[in-house]
């Protein structure tokens, strides 16, 4: 973040604007304490600004899956909640409301004024825990994920805009991810009942059985990575600098295809909601939950549908670049930046929509079919996959290169 913030200050130093001469600010110092100070403060902001977007997406995130729900039923939709002073703007309160953009905000108030009720069946401590455990660590991979960069226009160098570029920045996600399923598993044994606690067996074993596919699919990824011996082949921000020319879905189709199937079944997205298959186990490990702590649950889940398109969108669709070849338009500076942003978020909304597409057009699968895809198709293409870009990577390095 300090390297960003030195870019930063050395274009805010270049830009004359009409706007910082009229308003008199000068330039900033350039020395370490500056930008450490400069970093602090912008780690600060994107941190508040990270969370606050976070959860913003998830709200609206329920928006999309309703209207897309609807276009898939041939419905119309949330399209008549509004607010007296937004109904008053004479087209855009009417668009808005159409659309339903006030629809969130009004389940969310919802949801938080409801009573909040506590059986007195459950082991209450593990149960109240339960939501917290599925939240958290989808917040924690925030800290690991790049989401632009900033590309000095003297120097040429590119730095990524994020929290922390740790090395093993790969290992970190996809350690932290997995903790999710405790908060799966707690949730159906402390509620002492048994649909919730069959739909929580059989959560931690579709999340143990995809993440070994997971984790294998991604194998070529960093290979394809570790080709440059200037790179860290395990840092998120590596692998999208090294996707300036060809993105890795074109390089490693069956990769992401496997990595896609998985990322469903680590989300509980149907057609691989066996842990809330509510036609065998009512509503599966949140059954006994209602209110504020069925909306931990309900917004964990929506959460990991973002941060799982944010990992396909910088492990094979390029991060933030706009197109293979042209990464950035040409761009350099804080508009390369913006443009980073912009590409960023299309390519995750395009992503969602194609999720929430899934789920409302495939049939759900049932629990042996579940198993059966995950240990006799996903993984064994998975091992053959890795095996196959290990070897032809070896031979490209050692005859042809």
């Amino acid at each position: 973040m300090n390297e960003f913030a030195k870019g930063f200050i050395e274009w805010f130093n270049g830009s004359d604007t009409s706007l910082q001469a009229w308003l008199g600010i000068p330039d900033i110092p350039v020395s370490d304490d500056a930008v450490s100070v400069t970093g602090s403060i912008f780690k600060a902001i994107f941190a508040v600004a990270l969370v606050l977007g976070i959860m913003g997406g998830c709200l609206y995130t329920v928006l999309l899956e309703r209207k897309t729900a609807a276009w898939a039923q041939g419905r119309v939709g949330p399209c008549r909640t509004t607010m007296p002073l937004i109904a008053a703007i004479p087209v855009v309160g009417k668009v808005l409301t159409y659309c339903g953009f006030i629809q969130p905000l009004a389940d969310g108030g919802k949801l938080f004024l409801r009573q909040e009720p506590l059986p007195e069946h459950v082991n209450k401590f593990y149960y109240c825990l339960a939501p917290c455990l599925a939240l958290a660590p989808a917040i924690i991979t925030l800290v690991m994920m790049p989401f632009t960069s900033y590309i000095s226009p003297e120097t040429g160098k590119e730095t990524a805009l994020m929290l922390c570029n740790m090395n093993p920045g790969f290992v970190f996600i996809m350690a932290v991810s997995s903790l999710g399923v405790y908060g799966v598993v707690l949730g159906g044994w402390a509620s002492n009942s048994k649909y919730p606690f069959l739909g929580s067996i059989r959560g931690s074993a579709q999340l143990i059985s995809y993440e070994l596919s997971m984790v294998l699919s991604l194998l070529p990824v960093v290979l394809l990575t570790s080709g440059n011996p200037d790179a860290n082949p395990l840092s998120l921000f590596s692998i999208v600098q090294e996707q300036n020319n060809l993105w890795n879905i074109i390089l490693a189709p069956l990769s992401a295809i496997i990595f896609f199937v998985a990322l469903m079944a680590e989300m509980n997205r149907q057609p691989f909601d066996m842990p809330e298959s509510e036609t065998d186990t009512v509503g599966g490990f949140h059954t006994e939950y209602g209110t504020f702590k069925f909306g931990l649950f309900f917004t964990g889940e929506y959460l990991h549908m973002i941060l799982g398109s944010t990992l396909f969108t910088l492990f094979f669709l390029g991060g933030w670049h706009a197109f293979p070849f042209l990464p950035t338009l040409g761009l350099d500076g804080v508009w390369a930046t913006l443009l980073g942003i912009v590409c960023m978020l299309v390519k995750i909304i395009f992503l969602l929509f194609v999720i929430i597409w899934i789920r409302w057009t495939v049939p759900r699968f049932r629990f042996d079919q579940v198993m059966r895809v995950g240990w006799k198709l996903l993984l064994p293409f998975a091992i053959a996959n890795f095996i196959a870009y290990l070897i032809g990577i070896g031979v490209y390095d050692s005859l042809l290169k």
